[in-house]
């Protein structure tokens, strides 16, 4: 089995692992230098660095790795350490290097107005793959949005239809229309995505999360949405809205708790305060 090719299956299916290679040999050892190991996010290997209590430490630090995101460096002694010892080793030092592997971030925008265009700039300048879902023409969305991956030029109806974001997506919800907020807001928060925001004043967002939930869709599913969207920084012109909504998108995907507070403001607890005029957008604000 193709370590390489495992790793591109891994990304494509979304998951997560991590990869474990020996850089550096003194001595004898179980295997070789440039030895490669696979460890898929559900635990399952690919390839070895020649087995035993070393591969089981190895092992252990890949899952690490892969919930960090951060590579690290470890260093066994063959010698010294006789839990190292099975017999199948004459003694030796080894480092193992292992980074994780990690699935493209995915982001869904919904919408094609000045906001939508600034977030699409600056969140794959960021490294996301966009994108863009409107029910506009082909041709005028492809030269509006030059960094967007890809296109869903439909009704959104038909793009949810077709979409299955996973744990790694990312649904900005950037629309002119409040119903088509709601609506793709219903279905984004049943969807496995890593983040959910939508864009809109406090008035706006209540008015919709208390509609959802006359519904009968739990109250719980909303606890997750990021709404009012973006990290609070003073924005006033769409690209400054689209900078403070990358920001959010950069700090969830970084797990940078201190620029994420609490999200339950709409329970009655403190919140950021919205951005001041992106949150302030309602229907036929030219921003959104």
């Amino acid at each position: 089995m193709d370590i390489y090719e495992q790793i591109v299956q891994l990304r494509r299916e979304g998951r997560r692992g991590a990869v474990a290679t020996i850089i550096n040999v003194r001595g004898s050892i179980p295997s070789f230098k440039t030895a490669k190991m696979l460890v898929r996010d559900d635990g399952s290997i690919v390839g070895t660095i020649g087995g035993g209590c070393v591969e089981s430490d190895v092992w252990q630090a890949a899952r690490e790795v892969m919930e960090s995101e951060k590579p690290r460096t470890m260093s066994f002694d063959l010698n010294q350490n006789p839990k190292y010892d099975t017999g199948l080793v004459c003694g030796g030092t080894l480092e193992v290097f292992i980074e994780p592997v990690l699935p493209p971030a995915v982001l869904y925008l919904f919408g094609s107005g000045h906001v939508a265009v600034n977030v699409c700039q600056a969140a794959a300048q960021a490294g996301f793959d966009v994108t863009v879902i409107d029910n506009g023409i082909a041709q005028a969305l492809q030269e509006r949005f030059p960094a967007a991956r890809e296109f869903h030029t439909c009704d959104f109806d038909e793009a949810m239809a077709k979409l299955d974001p996973n744990e790694s997506s990312y649904i900005v919800i950037v629309t002119r229309s409040h119903r088509d907020d709601m609506r793709i807001l219903r279905w984004a928060v049943g969807t496995r995505a890593g983040y959910v925001g939508m864009i809109g004043s406090k008035r706006k967002v209540i008015e919709i999360f208390k509609a959802l939930q006359s519904e009968g869709l739990p109250a719980h599913l909303l606890d997750r949405v990021h709404a009012p969207i973006g990290i609070d920084i003073g924005a006033i012109t769409p690209e400054e809205i689209a900078i403070s909504i990358t920001a959010e998108l950069i700090a969830v995907r970084r797990r940078a708790g201190a620029a994420l507070p609490h999200l339950s403001w709409f329970k009655g607890e403190s919140h950021r305060e919205a951005d001041r005029t992106a949150q302030s957008i309602d229907d036929g604000d030219p921003h959104s």
